[in-house]
């Protein structure tokens, strides 16, 4: 059964000019209130983000959640894409359309809500250490653990913070899957093998073995560079393909550069097969 999305209630459009003016007074009223009742980021934590502006519960399964398409058409597969911190819904929905029109796949995001810069930082530490609580983290696990475990693949895309939700959700994965799937821990290995997983500025420096990767390393990004797996004494899973690309500049996604931003590297996306046959 599908899961009803959560909404912010639409008030009744007024009619300017013959409504009386204490009804008019009384439907501004009612819009602003609406308006109000928007619910904040956070409230949108771990949730999914329909194309259709509204938002589903976590739990709700991504197939079930209108997806955002590519311009040209209906895309071919549909992936899940969880962004990095400070990004507001409406950011992320963007990031989403041009990911969708550089892949040529439906995207549905599934949100990492912002909640100032501070917290944000704050929660990308803990995530670095597998520490606190995270609800997109437990929300993508439980997205990619239904799959898994009805044999089904699904394809990942993270950008910069939402590379260390990722790689954190997909170790819980493998770990529920031996505790709760009474599979061997070879076997949750293997299974992870249906995951594909694309990164671009990853902040996350180890990966779980199993999933298919694609990282991309803009090396003028700090993020990627002094973080993820473009710096040294890195694990970014087995048999992963790390593309990089860029010439080295440590502020290049710093004090207004780009090098950081989703749309620095879609410029350099290669179709998921051809990067990890590569």
């Amino acid at each position: 059964m599908r899961i009803r999305p959560l909404q912010t209630p639409t008030p009744p459009s007024s009619t300017t000019g013959s409504a009386p003016v204490a009804q008019r007074g009384a439907s501004q009223a009612i819009a602003k209130s609406a308006a109000n009742t928007s619910p904040s980021p956070a409230k949108l934590d771990g949730m999914l983000l329909g194309a259709d502006g509204k938002s589903y519960p976590a739990g709700t399964p991504y197939t079930q959640v209108p997806s955002t398409q590519p311009s040209s058409g209906k895309g071919q597969g549909t992936l899940i894409f969880v962004n990095g911190m400070g990004e507001t819904p409406a950011s992320s929905r963007g990031q989403a359309q041009r990911i969708a029109n550089a892949t040529g796949m439906n995207v549905v995001p599934l949100y990492n809500a912002t909640e100032g810069g501070l917290k944000d930082l704050i929660q990308s530490v803990g995530d670095t250490f597998d520490l606190g609580t995270n609800k997109a983290v437990d929300s993508l696990a439980d997205q990619v653990y239904a799959q898994l475990i009805a044999g089904q693949p699904v394809r990942l895309m993270a950008h910069s913070q939402g590379g260390l939700i990722t790689s954190r959700a997909l170790t819980d994965v493998r770990n529920r899957l031996v505790a709760e799937g009474g599979m061997t821990r070879d076997q949750a290995q293997e299974r992870l093998g249906l995951v594909g997983v694309e990164t671009m500025g990853s902040a996350a420096p180890s990966w779980p073995d199993g999933p298919k990767y694609v990282h991309y390393v803009n090396r003028s990004d700090f993020v990627a560079t002094f973080l993820g797996v473009g710096r040294p004494l890195t694990h970014p899973g087995k048999d992963a393909k790390v593309v990089s690309f860029g010439r080295f500049n440590p502020f290049g996604g710093w004090f207004g550069g780009d090098g950081h931003d989703t749309s620095t590297y879609l410029k350099h996306y290669v179709p998921f097969d051809d990067a990890a046959r590569a």
